[in-house]
């Protein structure tokens, strides 16, 4: 398979549209948070309130459309249409990897979405491996040219064994982002891609200054199987192997959540309303949604994916009105019960 790299991008788009890259056997563990129904909200669904702050940005409800793509036509359209669906929303968006764009100046204007979302929280992403090499200045350019409120650098040491010329390398990441909070100069999200921050990343993020993480649990979208599909040989071997690899969305905030940290995204098999509510009631700011909306936006488009995201929105304001949260400062403290597999990872890493 190609390493070309956007070749690489254009398998991953098409490849999280229509393929089979789901987790397997293995869920975000959503599923073990039971939110407790109160019959007496003494509340008007009308009044609801779901907007949050987020990075300094005020969102209208808790929704990130997540990180996907960029560095190829196809994808700037997709950015474009999801950024200005975004602003359109009041949630936050965030770009697919800019690694492309810094190899190759001439795909930056598919990553340019802050003319359709001028007010939108966008969120620039690089990989950490990358960051390393490039040096602070580099990585504030990319920030800055895209109008990035924040910079993700994303860990995806899983994905990058199996990936045809990938990684092998990822010593330095500590370092590199304690002199990052020190000194980008914009804020810094250790985000992962689909196996979870478990506790000792954590903890080690923690100890190095960083207040923002995307946990990007297992669960959703599995970049080691997306990989596998375009892998051969030993290194489809390897990802048959490592599919299901990670740590459940669920665990990974539930385990993030008490170290302090001031933002906890969950993204990771995030998919409805339910979903959102849940992984705000473990202590998430808010949730991103990724290939779903691409889904939605490939079958239905820009109609569909607004059709998907009213039903999110939907699910998420019944489940405030029937807990009694008038807002999701509320339902972050409404009562929840946990149990099966999360209560087992919760009980025994905490």
């Amino acid at each position: 398979m190609s390493t070309d790299i956007g070749q690489r991008k254009r398998d991953h788009l098409d490849l999280c549209a229509t393929g089979p890259v789901g987790f397997r056997d293995r869920t975000t563990l959503l599923e073990c948070v039971k939110l407790v129904h109160d019959g007496l909200p003494e509340l008007s669904l009308d009044d609801l309130d779901t907007s949050v702050t987020v990075l300094g940005r005020t969102l209208r409800a808790p929704i990130v459309i997540a990180a996907m793509t960029g560095g190829t036509d196809d994808a700037a359209t997709v950015n474009r249409t999801l950024a200005e669906i975004a602003e359109k929303r009041g949630y936050g968006f965030g770009l697919g990897s800019q690694r492309a764009m810094h190899r190759r100046a001439e795909v930056a204007w598919t990553y340019a979405v802050r003319e359709a979302a001028p007010t939108t929280l966008v969120l620039g992403n690089v990989g950490m491996v990358q960051a390393r090499e490039m040096g602070v200045d580099a990585l504030r350019a990319l920030a800055t040219d895209v109008g990035a409120d924040a910079l993700c650098v994303h860990l995806n040491p899983a994905m990058e064994l199996v990936q045809p010329g990938g990684d092998r390398d990822f010593r330095g990441g500590v370092p590199l982002f304690e002199r990052l909070v020190g000194e980008l100069g914009v804020p810094v999200v250790a985000k992962e891609t689909g196996n979870g921050i478990g506790l000792a990343a954590a903890r080690k993020l923690r100890a190095a200054g960083v207040r923002h993480v995307d946990v990007s649990g297992a669960g959703g979208t599995s970049w080691v199987g997306v990989e596998t599909l375009r892998a051969e040989g030993a290194a489809k071997r390897l990802g048959e192997a490592l599919w299901d690899w990670g740590v459940p969305t669920a665990a990974s905030v539930a385990l993030t959540v008490p170290l302090g940290f001031e933002t906890v995204i969950a993204t990771g098999g995030v998919q409805t309303g339910s979903d959102v509510a849940r992984a705000i009631a473990l202590g998430a700011t808010v949730c991103g949604i990724a290939r779903p909306t691409l889904k939605a936006l490939r079958e239905g488009g820009r109609e569909g994916a607004e059709a998907y995201l009213d039903g999110v929105e939907q699910e998420l304001r019944a489940i405030m009105l029937l807990t009694g949260s008038a807002n999701v400062a509320a339902l972050r403290r409404a009562p929840r019960v946990i149990v099966g597999e999360l209560a087992q990872w919760t009980s025994q890493l905490a």
